[in-house]
């Protein structure tokens, strides 16, 4: 059983930045994602990383401030997510997901994904 952990989340600024970790128990190859779940709203995906780097995927509206990152002894057992210029409408419970594939590109679909974290809170003062 692979363990998932996520980091890093708590309080900023609009404007603020944060950087979540993402650390798997095992070393595993697989493509890794953020999604993230609102208050009332659906788990979205806003990020994604293949294994080894070579595809990124960014939801519209994070593209530009959040960037998405592995560890950088290429283990890819760390996974990042350095959030910047933050704002209220990033208020949300952030997931890291792994998935079990590590070929191809990575999937925005969450169902392709079967180890999550148990999610970290990020909440965005105006």
């Amino acid at each position: 059983q692979v363990n998932v952990v996520e980091s890093g989340g708590g309080l900023a600024q609009a404007g603020g930045s944060l950087r979540l970790s993402c650390v798997t128990s095992e070393h595993i190859l697989a493509h890794a994602a953020w999604f993230r779940q609102a208050p009332g709203k659906q788990r979205e995906i806003i990020a994604a990383l293949s294994w080894r780097g070579e595809d990124v995927y960014y939801a519209a509206p994070v593209k530009g401030r959040f960037t998405i990152s592995a560890s950088a002894d290429n283990s890819f057992d760390t996974v990042y997510l350095q959030m910047n210029n933050l704002e209220p409408e990033d208020t949300a419970v952030y997931f890291c997901a792994r998935s079990g594939r590590y070929s191809g590109v990575p999937s925005s679909s969450g169902t392709s994904y079967g180890y999550w974290g148990q999610g970290t809170q990020v909440t965005v003062s105006s």
